[in-house]
């Protein structure tokens, strides 16, 4: 059985390899997006709703730990999730990542105290680290290398999405349900989205043989785990000097050192240590451990600063945080942009640790007397900062190293950045309690405090401020004002470590497959786990955008010796690609404007490149060696965006990608 040829009009009908068009395609994206957004909601939705659970639960000098078993989690398991669905197949493995998900998710809403949420959130953290990595890995399954961009960019639109939503819902669901419902709301979202994906999603099956890095997976999980055990319980819960900080500490080492002789013979190791041999590559992690740990630090800690020391109920709370994020989306996403246009980066890093350092300073000035205006203004230099850092770590890391580690390379960066988050918490969690504990001491000696008020019930239940007696409430209130502030004093010099680190960095020239800014390897804290090849296409996608093509083809017809329309030398093509190629249908089921395509067919038919058979245009003798001349320009272009990837001796994939998606750009060129 022979196969249809695609129609010269509309070109192929499906949208991907799955078999979907465009038409039917929505739906189990959509099944997809659900599945990411609630995944992605979890890290920011928390946030609000933790100062009611600690009312509730207790465990203040444990509050930390509700956001790093969920980021450790999700970061250990992605380079797993994402190895398995190659091998295993990727909807069964989605699938699984939702249930588990949802039992973590069931789970921590009926949790009893502190430990239990603590650990069901770890296992909510599994599933979401599968769900956030498999869904973006799917879209490669359903649609062709030259539409990847457009969308995959509806996914780094998610993680803007719950950037905002999730200091709001949590604040909503606080106040007139339960914190409990923070959990709860993944329930019925996510059994839509698991029986979607189970009735429409149709991918191919491919069996992708890896050697999976399982110890080093489990030893760089265990040696973060182990630094962030001693930075959370470390003059807390545990002496510093203590045999318990000395074992965990003395484990972490062990584990470094087993790791690095595992990841020396690992096939396929999931962090190469040649990696930490690139210069950019080795600041790059460094700078981002520490954005990581600046980001989630302080936007764990600001509900509470709002909540407890400004008496803000914590829907509101989550409006006063909009500044923060909004800040940090606008100029992450300005500085993508710039870069793409000029081709420069360094200056983004520099600056944006400085203003984050400077925004952490503005951070500690404020008290319970700091207006909205204030802490408004506060809060969004500190976004901006980070904003401005987080965009560029991946594309310099991406321009630094070899094609072979590109995919490796850029979930390394985000690796690191998604441990300085758990770590930052960690760190911050310890320092509140400590600062909190000792302010409160100082404040309430020799004060006569109210039946059932003790210093131990202040840090039990930090809501009970707000019924004290008025000179008492407002010293409880600078208390934990200053406890919090506090926190942000101590980060300062980290990230002014980082401004230093970023001066060292080497501004090479950007290829032009990494000018395109990805915020779905930005924005979000963990890890994104792709292969090179999937890398060069979300990348080269770009030239499937309606202004791509526009100027790919007018880039086309330059080189090839041509002073053809883009929109002419792109309707050659088509012709050249299909046998012939119907001007007036293109305009009709293909949505091109007729001010487009009518001077394009005319062009090719003055220069004898094209001739009518009937309403058709067929390409001449002439035309077909124009064309041929035409294609391999189109290819050379593509090849050249990739730079020295683009070797003698690069691999059958990328040279693969190349042809594919010269092949598969005949899209509608924009305009003429």
């Amino acid at each position: 059985m022979t196969q249809a040829r695609p129609s010269p009009a509309t070109g192929p009908g499906p949208a991907g390899p799955g078999g979907h068009t465009r038409g039917t395609l929505w739906l189990p994206l959509g099944a997809l997006l659900l599945g990411l957004f609630l995944a992605a909601l979890d890290q920011t939705i928390v946030a609000t709703a933790l100062p009611t659970i600690v009312s509730d639960l207790g465990g203040l000098d444990h509050l930390s730990w509700v956001v790093t078993a969920y980021l450790l989690a999700s970061t250990a398991g992605t380079p797993l999730w994402g190895k398995l669905g190659d091998q295993y197949g990727r909807k069964t493995l989605f699938q699984t990542a939702i249930v588990i998900f949802l039992i973590g998710s069931a789970l921590c809403g009926l949790a009893r105290n502190m430990p239990e949420l603590i650990g069901f959130r770890f296992l909510q953290g599994l599933g979401g680290g599968g769900l956030i990595v498999l869904s973006m890995a799917i879209v490669g399954d359903l649609v062709p290398p030259r539409e990847r961009g457009r969308y995959q960019g509806l996914f780094g639109a998610v993680f803007g999405a719950t950037s905002v939503l999730g200091p709001l819902l949590g604040g909503l669901f606080v106040d007139h349900l339960s914190w409990r419902w923070v959990f709860y709301v993944n329930l019925p979202v996510g059994a839509i989205a698991l029986a979607v994906i189970a009735g429409v999603l149709h991918i191919p099956r491919r069996s992708e043989r890896h050697v999976i890095d399982y110890a080093g997976t489990l030893l760089i999980a265990t040696i973060a785990a182990a630094l962030v055990v001693i930075a959370s319980l470390g003059g807390t819960t545990w002496a510093w000097a203590s045999w318990q900080i000395a074992s965990v500490a003395a484990l972490a080492a062990v584990c470094l050192l087993a790791f690095r002789r595992v990841e020396r013979r690992a096939a396929e190791p999931v962090l190469p240590l040649s990696l930490f041999s690139v210069r950019t590559f080795a600041l790059c992690c460094a700078i981002a451990f520490v954005i990581g740990f600046a980001m989630f630090g302080g936007m764990t800690y600001l509900p509470t600063f709002l909540q407890v020391v400004h008496g803000i109920s914590p829907t509101l709370s989550g409006v006063h945080l909009l500044p923060m994020v909004l800040g940090l989306l606008l100029t992450s996403t300005l500085s993508g942009q710039l870069i793409s246009r000029t081709g420069r980066w360094k200056v983004y890093p520099v600056l944006g640790t400085a203003i984050t350092a400077v925004g952490l300073l503005l951070l500690r000035g404020l008290d319970a007397e700091s207006g909205d205006i204030e802490m408004s203004l506060c809060f969004a230099v500190f976004g901006m900062g980070i904003g401005l850092v987080l965009q560029v770590l991946v594309l310099a890391v991406q321009n630094a190293v070899s094609y072979e580690d590109l995919g490796v390379a850029t979930s390394g960066v985000t690796f690191f950045r998604s441990i300085g988050a758990a770590f930052g918490v960690a760190v911050f969690g310890t320092i509140f309690p400590n600062r909190l504990e000792d302010k409160l001491t100082a404040a309430l000696r020799d004060t006569r405090l109210p039946r059932g008020v003790t210093v131990e019930s202040l840090l039990h239940d930090p809501r009970g401020a707000g019924a004290l007696p008025g000179d008492v409430r407002g010293r409880v209130l600078t208390s934990y004002s200053d406890a919090i502030t506090d926190v942000f004093l101590y980060a300062v010099p980290v990230v002014v470590v980082a401004h230093v680190l970023a001066w060292l960095l080497r501004e090479d020239r950007l290829r032009g497959s990494v000018r395109v800014p990805d915020a779905a390897e930005t924005v979000p804290p963990n890890p994104v786990h792709r292969s090179s090849c999937d890398e060069c296409a979300r990348a080269l996608s770009v030239l499937g955008s309606r202004a791509g093509r526009r100027d790919l083809y007018a880039r086309i017809s330059r080189d090839a010796g041509e002073d053809l329309l883009p929109a002419a030398c792109w309707l050659l093509l088509r012709i050249h690609r299909y046998g012939s190629a119907e001007p007036s249908l293109l305009a009709d089921r293909a949505s091109i404007p007729l001010e487009v395509i009518s001077p394009a067919a005319r062009q090719v038919e003055e220069r004898g490149l094209a001739v009518r058979e009937g309403l058709p245009l067929i390409a001449t003798p002439r035309g077909r060696e124009t064309a041929s001349r035409l294609a391999d320009a189109r290819e050379n272009i593509l090849a050249e965006l990739l730079g020295d990837w683009w070797g003698p001796d690069r691999p059958r994939d990328l040279t693969e990608l190349v042809r594919e998606l010269s092949e598969d750009l005949n899209g509608m060129p924009g305009s003429r």
